[in-house]
Parts: C-alpha cells; sequence; structure tokens
C-alpha cells in the first residue's frame, strides 16, 4: 500500500496522553477495528494469514505500525482465546437479536456450557510481547460485552420478557457472564504486552438505550464498573466501545464507571462535534469521523472534516482521530487514507 502521507512513528505515551486529556504534541489516530484487507496491504502481504495464527495478529501489528498508530488491536473473533457459546444465526444483510437463543428458562440454564476465562488460551499476548516495534503496545478487549453477550445468549425478545418476569433469573445470567468477563479482564490486563483495554458493548440505538436506564443500571454497570477499576488497578487506561445513543446514561458513565475514553460516534444519533462539546472535560473523545460521511464523501471532505476535528481539540487535548465506529470492508481505502493523511500534515 502506498500511502500519501509519512506515518507518525508508535509511542503508546501519546494514546496515555489523550486518555488523560492532555495534549499529546501531536496527533493522535484511534480505530478500533481495521477490515483486514487493508491491514494486509498495509502489511505488504500478498496473502492474508489464516484467521487466529501468529501470523494474523504479526499482520495486524505491521498494518498498524505502518499506518501510524501507537497500539494494535487483538482480534479475538474466531480465535480460542476467550469467547462465550451461542447458537446459530443466519448470516444476511443483518443479524436477527433474537435467534440462536441458548438460555430461555431455568433448565437450559443449569445446562449451558459456561466458558471458564482462566483457562483460557492467552498465549498469543505472550508470543506478541517480543514482536512489538519500540514504543508500541496491543489494545486488548473481549469477544463482546456483558449486554451483547447476554442478549446473544439469550435473544433479545426473551431477555425483555425475561427481565420482567424471572428477575432472579435474569441477575444471575447478568451474574455469570460479568464474572467471567471480569476474571478475563483481570488476565488480560495484567499483560506486559497490553497497553490499554477496551470495555466493548453496545447499549444503545438511534434515538436511546436498548434496555431502560434503570435495567442497565442494575444488571450491566455493577460488572462493568468492576471490570474497570481491575483494569485500572493494573495502571492501564480504559476505553468504553459503545454504539447508540447513550446521551441519558452517560452522566453516570462518566462519574460512576470512569472510564477514560469513548468510543463510536454516529452523525444521525450526535455528532461527534457535539460529544465533545458535552464532554470532553471529563472523558476523552475517541474518533467520531461517522462511517456513513467516511464512505460517501469525496476524500478532501474526509480531509477538511478531519482538520477541523484536530483544530477543535487541538488547545485542550483528550481528542484522538478515527471513525465513528471501525473502517470497514466497504470504505474507501482512499478516504480513510484521507483522514491518516489530514493527522500527518497538521500542525496545531
Amino acid at each position: 500500500m502506498q500511502l500519501p502521507f509519512k506515518p507518525f512513528q508508535p509511542d503508546i505515551e501519546n494514546l496515555y496522553k489523550v486518555l488523560r486529556r492532555e495534549r499529546a504534541g501531536r496527533p493522535v489516530l484511534f480505530e478500533f477495528i481495521v477490515n483486514l484487507e487493508i491491514c494486509r496491504e498495509a502489511a505488504g502481504l500478498h496473502a492474508r494469514p489464516e484467521p487466529g495464527s501468529s501470523a494474523h495478529f504479526r499482520m495486524v501489528v505491521d498494518a498498524f505500525k505502518n499506518l501510524g498508530y501507537d497500539y494494535a488491536p487483538v482480534y479475538t473473533v474466531g480465535t480460542d482465546i476467550f469467547s462465550f457459546k451461542k447458537g446459530t444465526r443466519d448470516s444476511l444483510a443483518s443479524l436477527s437479536l433474537n435467534q440462536g437463543a441458548m438460555i430461555t428458562d431455568r433448565a437450559s440454564f443449569d445446562s449451558y456450557p459456561w466458558t471458564d476465562a482462566r483457562r483460557a488460551n492467552y498465549d498469543i499476548y505472550h508470543r506478541l510481547l517480543d514482536y512489538l516495534p519500540d514504543g508500541m503496545k496491543l489494545l486488548g478487549f473481549s469477544n463482546g460485552g456483558i449486554l451483547e453477550n447476554a442478549t446473544d445468549i439469550v435473544g433479545f425478545e426473551n431477555l425483555c420478557t425475561m427481565y420482567l418476569e424471572d428477575p432472579d433469573l435474569t441477575h444471575e445470567i447478568f451474574a455469570h457472564i460479568g464474572q467471567r468477563l471480569l476474571e478475563f479482564y483481570t488476565i488480560l490486563s495484567s499483560m506486559d504486552s497490553v497497553g490499554a483495554c477496551v470495555v466493548n458493548d453496545d447499549w444503545g440505538f438511534k434515538t436511546q438505550t436498548i434496555f431502560p436506564p434503570g435495567m442497565m443500571e442494575t444488571y450491566v454497570f455493577p460488572y462493568t464498573q468492576r471490570i474497570i477499576e481491575i483494569i485500572h488497578s493494573r495502571g492501564k487506561p480504559v476505553i468504553l466501545h459503545s454504539c447508540g445513543n447513550l446521551k441519558t446514561i452517560m452522566d453516570v458513565v462518566i462519574e460512576e464507571l470512569k472510564p477514560d475514553g469513548k468510543h463510536s460516534f454516529e452523525d444521525g444519533i450526535y455528532p461527534v462535534e457535539d460529544a465533545w462539546e458535552w464532554w470532553h472535560d471529563r472523558i476523552a473523545i475517541m474518533g467520531g469521523i461517522d462511517v456513513d460521511f467516511l464512505v460517501r464523501s469525496p476524500p478532501d471532505e474526509v480531509y477538511k472534516r478531519s482538520v477541523r476535528l484536530l483544530e477543535m481539540s487541538a488547545d485542550d487535548g483528550g481528542y484522538a482521530l478515527g471513525s465513528g465506529n471501525s473502517i470497514a470492508g466497504y470504505v474507501p481505502p482512499g478516504n480513510y487514507l484521507a483522514m491518516l493523511k489530514a493527522a500527518a500534515d497538521f500542525r496545531s
């Protein structure tokens, strides 16, 4: 891949400064996921390695270094690192939140094969330690969060009904998921190769949270708070990646859960510029270039908006440039590179 800019050299301290809401001295890039075809090209490979292999993870490290990031994410999907067993879903243009439910009542709960985070395979985090370039660390995260996994295992409509009809069983399901994710992040955040963690759990849709704030505070937030606390106790910062409209719960998120940064923004919900105005003095704002804007706009418009976001945050710090969600396979590579070029060209 021919880059139209000179990429930054990795220095994880820049990401740390953003998450402390300090000026980093140069623009900092943040992306949760970059599609693997771009990773392959950025890493200079002719073929994509087998998912979950050592070569696959080295490819992601090389790609993120070559593109100018200070870290590399560890993509756990398709690996044996840690995940909850889920039913089969049809993979069409979208996914059903009801299909594939494995727990629908007490009997199916008792027979569900709960995974053990303490027995998961964390070897890749050790093997990548010596491979990481100087100044670079890994970004660790789970295969879905507490609410996402509960919805996958129980089904959305089933979970809505269970919440009303059997709150005790609902509590036990969330406790089983939350405890295992807590154990996972306890181990993950202790790894020398891991510089920061993402707590990734989609909590909203376009107009509001997926479940009522009261349900979130009862079933989801207590374990989320403990997860963030254990990561912080290991001296690592935490980024909350959560899609949807979280405006009604952001005060609780910031003041009680206390992640260091917030990621995932969408213009159709509230643009990242608004999120910056509302919250940047209390939490770092990560990314935010709306994916639809990134797909449909000409490269020069992507470049200009990226520059405006960097100018907006230049005096205060606490902002990292990136997409509102991820660099999906349908994002034009030229548009993605225009965003990165804006950072490389920027002088505050």
